[in-house]
């Protein structure tokens, strides 16, 4: 049977490169896209019609459950504490939303959730960015009722972004060269190319 999912951030690097995968995957039949605001007609590089975007409202996400009566959800969703423009603002996005999407895709009773952390997260990480990730992993991993939740934790993505991220562009540059030194327990750090990672996100899914 073809199952549907369920794309929350697909405008992202991971996410719009998961969306594009999920049309090219014939085990799916649609792919329903979670937006804040409309996007151009070919944003996504796949004219398939299996995407429905959908606009919505993230601070009032609750009011969407509906969407979340799907087989597969899927969370991209993910910023910095720049762009948020302060602390309160980013753990509002990287971890209220995240968490209120699990406890929806619970109570729609979905087959499963792959959400993006960090490599690094730790509920106890002096650092703020690392710790909300780790924080918002014991939180999912911990809720009663939600099946089969897993969380990617890539380095610093590769890939083209239409913002520009100084760390992840000089990540590129050097990625060539560094990489090869980084190997056994320091392997984990090494930059990743988001199709990478968006593929791994499929592959944690419950078929």
């Amino acid at each position: 049977m073809l199952k549907t999912a369920l794309v929350l951030g697909a405008t992202g690097l991971v996410g719009k490169s998961l969306v594009e995968q999920l049309c090219q995957d014939n085990r799916y039949q649609t792919v329903t896209c979670l937006l804040r605001k409309p996007l151009p007609k070919d944003f996504f590089k796949t004219t398939s019609t299996k995407v429905q975007p959908i606009v919505v409202d993230f601070e009032n996400l609750q009011d969407y459950q509906g969407y979340f009566t799907c087989d597969h959800v899927y969370v991209c969703l993910g910023t910095t504490i720049k762009k948020a423009g302060s602390k309160q603002a980013f753990r509002k996005i990287d971890f209220e939303y995240v968490h209120v999407a699990a406890q929806l895709a619970k109570a729609q009773h979905a087959i499963s959730f792959v959400w993006i952390s960090s490599v690094g997260a730790n509920a106890k990480s002096n650092n703020f960015y690392l710790r909300v990730k780790g924080e918002l992993e014991n939180a999912i991993v911990n809720m009663p009722g939600l099946d089969n939740a897993s969380a990617v934790r890539p380095s610093l993505l590769l890939g083209e972004r239409e913002e520009i991220r100084p760390a992840e562009k000089l990540a590129s540059l050097f990625s060539p060269f560094l990489s090869p030194l980084l190997i056994g327990n320091l392997a984990k750090y090494k930059p990743v190319q988001a199709a990478d990672v968006a593929a791994k996100m499929i592959s944690l899914q419950v078929f």
